[in-house]
């Protein structure tokens, strides 16, 4: 399935509507998007690493651009599910890398999978599955 919107767009739309939000949309294809959150002391926990929650929100935005990239820019398309398991301690003063791939674009839900890492580090430092609902106006 063609993208239906850029990387560009996304970012756009993200910085427009998540003003709070620091991730930046990397690149959108067909296959695979990638999102980057630079991390800083608000993104730690005690022990001086990068915390589940913000671990958790990178997986989710980064879903949520994989489905957007797809669907366009639906602002109401929500996370019906999360799963996510951490994997190894991420590097405190490292951005972390999340990247999305669609697993299954449905009319009702789009189901996707995000792998984040530890800028520089070959392996995953968290896997995700994130199931996106669409809103009844915008399936297809």
């Amino acid at each position: 399935m063609p993208i239906q919107a850029s990387a560009e767009e996304l970012q756009s739309f993200m910085r427009d509507q998540f003003p709070q939000s620091t991730i930046v949309v990397e690149k959108v294809d067909e296959q695979e998007a990638w999102a980057r959150q630079p991390v800083d002391e608000s993104h730690l926990r005690p022990g001086g690493t990068v915390s589940g929650p913000t671990m958790m929100a990178v997986a989710d935005t980064t879903a949520y651009i994989v489905v957007l990239s797809h669907i366009g820019i639906v602002p109401l398309a929500v996370t019906s599910n999360l799963n996510i398991n951490f994997l190894r301690k991420p590097e405190a003063g490292k951005a972390l890398l999340a990247k999305g791939t669609p697993l299954h674009l449905g009319r009702r839900s789009v189901l996707t999978e995000v792998n984040i890492y530890s800028d520089g580090q070959e392996k995953p430092v968290a896997h995700a599955v994130v199931t996106y609902a669409i809103p009844s106006s915008h399936r297809r």
